[in-house]
């Protein structure tokens, strides 16, 4: 009989898309998509300068107030990783089926995002009433470890399911 050829699709490399204008972690990001061959899009608005380097690229939007959400909510798909602390735009990624990660190493999850944004609601709620709300506590280096560990666990994890 013939030949069987089995062709294999091009894997297209995993990416870690940033909100990058609030980024504490840009940093590890960095050293995190090179050791495990991915790459990042860093996406920010003309306020904040970033500089592309090897494995990640820099995209910047115009200055208005949701430009680089709706630039990354325009570009995301589901193989993507979105780094953000923006609960609006971790709901927007999940809708388009990435992981979404907090800069403090937390995976958000579409089980959690409800609670997160009625949470934003309601502080917001409070802020407008001239009620004070309490800001996040301090980002710390154990805040910068736990991300770099979850993001390295979160692509190590996609490129088994691509080996698959």
């Amino acid at each position: 009989m013939g030949e069987r050829v089995v062709m294999s699709m091009a894997v297209s490399r995993q990416r870690v898309v940033v909100d990058g204008d609030a980024c504490p972690v840009k940093a590890e990001i960095a050293r995190t998509v090179r050791s495990v061959g991915a790459t990042a899009l860093l996406v920010s608005s003309h306020a904040h300068v970033l500089v592309p380097e090897p494995s990640v690229e820099v995209v910047t939007v115009d200055a208005s107030d949701q430009s680089a959400d709706l630039y990354i909510a325009n570009v995301l798909t589901k193989s993507d990783i979105l780094v953000t602390g923006d609960y609006g735009l971790a709901a927007l990624g999940l809708a388009r089926g990435s992981a979404v990660l907090t800069p403090r190493g937390k995976e958000i999850r579409e089980a959690d995002i409800e609670g997160l944004l009625e949470q934003r609601y309601f502080s917001a709620r409070q802020r407008r009433g001239g009620m004070r709300t309490k800001g996040p506590r301090a980002f710390t280096d154990d805040d910068r470890e736990r991300f770099q560990q979850k993001l390295t666990i979160l692509l190590q994890g996609m490129q088994e399911n691509l080996d698959v």
